[in-house]
């Protein structure tokens, strides 16, 4: 493998971001390789559970430059969008160098060159975009119980309920992974315990548009990042060919809801009484939205039918009005734990000045202060649609302008 020893952009990552980026620069004419340490599109193949599928339709889900085979509204296998990726690659000629992995990024003293070293040598480079993406280090929060009669992996080691030893499960995050994890450990005959935060969990479809059209005509994929405290979780499936997350639903179906998880002591697991402000609060969000699809609908002059049903909200459970405090995990037989509690950022290899106090990067809208360096894939980025398929090739194609741009001001000589 013969890397180039110096070209104008590095580009690190070969996701959906890499991937994306490269099609920009290359549109442009800017030289520049894609340094892939696996292969490409490799957290779609390796790094989801057997049955995924996307969570949005793929007539939605991709590149404006190639459709899916299936058919538009479906929601395709895990294995099939890491294919698309891997096809818009060499639709595009895009020059990834799989099995390359980045271990130092740093500056050239006095210079404004940047010296990436890789597992098969060194490149010079003006400019680096680094697009690893959202999911680099799976969290798993400190309370996590030493207990090693328990069985415990993270939410993007789970590849299906054969995987889990004989007994019952507790399943920690309610986001799209940790809800479509214990709908799916449910239907499979674990007795599930699913604790959840605070969500959102918008409508699948309404009045005959899935959620992804609602949240493109209503500006929501534009959506800046709130600034009080963290994330909500953001409850979609597209599993069983898609769906609207119902958790009183899932109580029905047998599934026992717990608030937020407080605290592991001597075998036991203690929770906030937060349930139920938690089910109804995204219940309020769900009809809002339902409210603003409405007055768009009769203010744009659609017709588009009536969905009367989609406001039936049903009874709380009694696991909603007599919240559960604790679990005895030995009593109840719990003997597997799976956390989907997120991801965090692992940037030890970057040695440059582009971070904050809490080591997050620091940039506006992907451009940091530091002249060449660039993130792309990182949620809200932008916006709302910065991480997802169809937003992150757009947030590319300004990173890509942006460095077109720089390029001219540079070459310029009076």
């Amino acid at each position: 493998m013969n890397l180039p020893e110096q070209i104008d952009t590095v580009v690190i990552g070969g996701g959906q971001a890499g991937v994306a980026m490269s099609e920009h620069l290359g549109t442009l004419n800017i030289a520049h390789v894609v340094l892939e340490k696996a292969r490409i599109a490799e957290a779609w193949r390796s790094r989801r559970w057997d049955s995924l599928v996307a969570n949005g339709p793929c007539w939605h889900d991709r590149f404006p430059g190639m459709e899916f085979s299936s058919a538009p509204e479906s929601f395709v296998h895990h294995d099939q969008v890491a294919d698309y990726f891997e096809a818009y690659a060499k639709k595009i000629n895009a020059p990834i160098y799989t099995g390359v992995e980045a271990l130092k990024v740093s500056k050239k003293e006095q210079s404004s060159t940047y010296q990436i070293k890789t597992s098969h040598g060194k490149i010079e480079a003006q400019r680096v975009v680094i697009a690893t993406g959202p999911f680099q280090k799976a969290v798993i929060p400190a309370i996590a119980p030493k207990d090693e009669k328990v069985y415990q992996i993270h939410s993007d080691q789970y590849k299906n309920p054969e995987q889990l030893p004989e007994g019952n499960v507790l399943v920690i995050g309610a986001g799209s992974s940790g809800v479509q994890i214990a709908d799916e450990l449910n239907r499979a005959g674990k007795q599930v315990f699913l604790s959840v935060g605070k969500h959102e969990r918008p409508p699948r479809r309404y009045r005959g548009r899935d959620n992804v059209w609602w949240l493109g005509v209503l500006g929501g994929w534009e959506a800046e990042k709130p600034d009080n405290g963290p994330l909500k979780g953001f409850a979609v499936s597209g599993a069983q060919g898609g769906h609207t997350v119902d958790f009183k639903k899932l109580a029905q179906q047998g599934i026992t809801l717990l608030g937020m998880t407080k605290a592991f002591d001597n075998g036991k697991v203690s929770f906030l009484a937060d349930l139920a402000d938690n089910i109804h609060q995204g219940e309020e969000n769900y009809l809002k939205l339902l409210d603003e699809a409405d007055a768009f609908i009769t203010n744009s002059g659609l017709d588009l039918p009536e969905d009367p049903e989609a406001r039936i909200l049903l009874d709380d459970p009694e696991c909603v009005k007599n919240l559960i405090l604790e679990l005895d995990l030995a009593q109840q037989n719990i003997t597997s734990i799976i956390w989907a509690s997120g991801f965090g950022y692992d940037y030890d290899w970057l040695e440059l000045d582009i971070f904050d106090d809490n080591k997050k990067p620091k940039h506006k809208q992907g451009i940091t202060n530091q002249a060449g360096i660039y993130f792309l894939g990182l949620p809200y980025l932008t916006g709302r649609g910065s991480s997802f398929i169809w937003g992150v090739w757009h947030d590319a194609k300004r990173i890509a302008d942006h460095i077109n741009i720089q390029r001219k001001y540079m070459s310029y000589t009076p």
